[in-house]
């Protein structure tokens, strides 16, 4: 068998693919950020009204049938989760400004449309700010 020539990567190749990483990255960590910060459908839970939950599941561990009794630990930790992040907002600002810089040429790179980004939720101000224009900017 004829040993393969050993191909190496220009310095110009690598800078290219390191870029793109670093676009990928700050373009998912928006999109994160916003998901986050998305409001929910529907009347928003307060602290009090969970903890008014879990004494509920409490009082009905005790009683329930095995399927029952998982089902309602899984609900407890999903509460006990949900009013330990309620203090913690999470800050999009730094998130935004790195996709500001990355999106334009990520979206380019990819083919994504003005209207894709709106869809995924990114605010048309953010889009403006990034050289994304309806035209295909």
């Amino acid at each position: 068998m004829a040993k393969r020539p050993q191909r190496t990567m220009t310095d110009q190749h690598k800078a290219a693919l390191a870029e793109g990483r670093a676009e990928s990255r700050a373009v998912k960590g928006y999109l994160e950020a916003l998901e986050q910060n998305r409001p929910r459908r529907g009347r928003k839970r307060t602290a009090e009204s969970i903890r008014k939950r879990l004494a509920a599941i409490d009082g009905q561990l005790e009683t329930a049938s095995a399927l029952a009794r998982l089902q309602l630990v899984q609900e407890r930790m999903d509460l006990q989760r949900e009013v330990e992040s309620m203090g913690t907002a999470v800050d999009v600002s730094a998130a935004e400004a790195e996709f500001v810089q990355a999106a334009a040429g990520y979206g380019r790179r990819k083919g994504i449309s003005y209207a894709a980004w709106r869809e995924a939720g990114v605010p048309a101000e953010v889009l403006k700010k990034a050289g994304i224009t309806r035209g295909g900017g």
